[in-house]
């Protein structure tokens, strides 16, 4: 399979950034193809809710033009993209939300009839860090993600959380282990 993974931490040896690293690791392990977007270092610009994407439904159709376009046209390429973030205030960094309002251009006429997405069909995952518990910190970026699947016609292919991550790079003593398992159910 292809997989795209997107990292939206500016760290790029912290935790979210280790973690996506050992999921990429069991990935090329099992024979897939991956490749890293470090999201911090694209120029992806908000979205202007100009709504001309919604002119088409074949193409991103974008009247924006930086990096956003070819990260989702890597996205829509793919079998499967993994998202990842810390957990900034009960959000998304801003690189991953940038990119996910982007991605409103993917998506023509939701909620009717005729509801039609580039995305459609593919699997998806989301792997999220954080300093607190889950109830405390990512309930709300996982519940955001599912509502995303549905936008997007794609598959939930899994979601992982690591609580009580520190700055100096503590993690959870089975983030490991979790990440390996993720990654095989990525792709199951």
């Amino acid at each position: 399979m292809k997989i795209v993974t997107l990292l939206g931490s500016a760290r790029t040896t912290g935790n979210t950034a280790t973690i996506l690293g050992w999921v990429e690791d069991e990935l090329r392990t099992l024979g897939h193809d991956i490749e890293r977007i470090n999201l911090t270092k694209k120029n992806i610009k908000p979205c202007l809710g100009c709504a001309k994407c919604k002119e088409s439904e074949t193409e991103i159709n974008c009247v924006q033009k930086d990096d956003a376009e070819e990260i989702l046209q890597k996205m829509i390429d793919a079998d499967v993209t993994v998202f990842s973030s810390p957990t900034y205030f009960w959000g998304y960094t801003a690189s991953v939300k940038a990119l996910m309002d982007r991605s409103w251009s993917l998506v023509t006429n939701y909620k009717k009839p005729n509801h039609a997405s580039l995305l459609e069909g593919k699997r998806q995952g989301v792997i999220l860090t954080g300093g607190s518990d889950y109830e405390n910190n990512a309930e709300g970026l996982v519940f955001a993600f599912n509502k995303l699947q549905g936008f997007y016609k794609t598959q939930n292919a899994g979601e992982l959380f690591a609580g009580k991550c520190t700055i100096d790079g503590n993690r959870p003593e089975d983030a490991e282990k979790r990440a390996i398992t993720f990654a095989r159910n990525l792709v199951s």
